[in-house]
């Protein structure tokens, strides 16, 4: 389930447009300013952001330079605005802006905006070629893995759950996701098999390195992240 941060400083539109996408199927998260919306930001998996121009502190148009300027290069940024002249749409765009709306607008047209720039992201996904976190790097053209400068060797599995891992940073992961996802099953097997495989990844990635990248989140699950 994708995962959508709105940063809307009126509450009424944020909640209109957090409801319609609840309603669509998506996880919500809302910020009504940008300080509170770059935190959010660092403590989850986002797949995309709904970011408002005019806002209290810090505008729409600073708090997208910050994002793109704090590393999260890869997310989708559609900005909404009132102000729909070329000049503030450029500016926008200028700033790592991937999409904007000019309010008031249709829901509709919001979902198809949102739809493309999502479409967009899982394409650019599956066609990286390589996947980081901190100093572990993952090619996938050639399968190999490598951490502070050292080829780490893994067995077939391995590599499908530390890929996995890395495709899905922030995001706690049930043992029924790595399962459905990493060994095609969809039912929990009754064995610790998703346990056993996560500490052999500990082993290779993790025990000889800092910061540590995989977590336990009790009572839920794993989640990679620094």
């Amino acid at each position: 389930m994708k995962l959508i941060l709105i940063i809307e400083d009126e509450q009424h539109v944020a909640a209109f447009i957090s409801k319609g996408l609840k309603e669509e199927g998506y996880d919500v998260l809302v910020a009504y300013d940008g300080q509170t919306g770059m935190a959010l930001l660092v403590q989850n998996q986002v797949d995309l952001i709904i970011l408002d121009i005019i806002l209290p502190g810090m505008n729409g148009l600073e708090i997208c330079q910050k994002i793109r300027s704090e590393g999260h290069r890869d997310i989708p940024v559609l900005m909404l605005t009132a102000l729909g002249t070329t000049d503030n749409v450029v500016k926008g765009l200028d700033m790592g802006a991937d999409d904007y709306l000019t309010k008031p607008f249709k829901f509709k047209e919001l979902l198809a905006r949102i739809r493309a720039l999502l479409r967009r992201k899982n394409l650019s996904e599956v066609t990286k070629e390589v996947l980081s976190i901190a100093d572990l790097q993952l090619n996938r053209n050639s399968k190999t893995a490598i951490r502070g400068g050292n080829e780490i060797q893994l067995t077939a599995t391995e590599y499908r759950l530390l890929e996995y891992f890395m495709r899905n940073q922030k995001r706690v992961l049930s043992r029924i996701d790595l399962l459905e996802n990493v060994w095609d099953i969809n039912f929990d097997l009754g064995t610790n098999v998703v346990d056993v495989y996560v500490n052999y990844l500990r082993n290779k990635i993790d025990k000889s390195f800092e910061p540590k990248l995989i977590h336990t989140v009790i009572g839920m699950g794993y989640v990679m992240k620094t």
